[in-house]
């Protein structure tokens, strides 16, 4: 049976704060919610449109440069975008690939987390792990509400684009 609930996080755990996506994974892996399917990846990509369908909802969460701390949780819409002939797409991207492969997709939300440093080699800054623990206390609210109509009370004002 396929979870209601998909949370994606995407970063590359070897650059510093781009690890707060899989480290958010395996914070709520250890708490094990149910009725919600958790994976991981590098970067997005068209293939993980195929992991949406059967969904309710679907979370993407990722490492931010620009939003302010702690993070930013928006509401997504499809876009075609210049990701899109990449090898990595934005989230809106794949929404849109969701969109021209099977029908209207499932809302759809983007956890930010604020990052600093993003270095190759460098472990999580001590800004971002703050950050993390407040990004985790907003995803076991999450994970706790049952609707798509309840998570919207969390959505903030967009800001930059991460």
């Amino acid at each position: 049976m396929t979870a209601p609930l998909l949370i994606f996080a995407y970063g590359n755990p070897s650059r510093g704060d781009d690890a707060l996506g899989p480290l958010l994974i395996e914070r709520l892996e250890a708490l094990n919610p149910p009725n919600v399917e958790l994976l991981t990846d590098f970067q997005l990509q068209v293939e993980h449109a195929a992991d949406m369908l059967g969904r309710e909802r679907v979370l993407f969460v990722d490492a931010s440069v620009s939003c302010a701390p702690p993070y930013a949780f928006t509401r997504l819409t499809a876009a075609k975008d210049t990701s899109y002939t990449s090898h990595a797409m934005s989230p809106a991207a794949v929404l849109q690939a969701y969109r021209e492969l099977y029908g209207e997709p499932p809302p759809s939300y983007l956890l930010g987390v604020r990052g600093h440093a993003f270095e190759l080699g460098e472990p999580l800054s001590a800004a971002a792990a703050s950050n993390l623990e407040s990004a985790q206390a907003l995803l076991q609210k999450l994970c706790a509400s049952p609707s798509h109509q309840a998570w919207d009370q969390f959505i903030m004002p967009p800001e930059k684009t991460i």
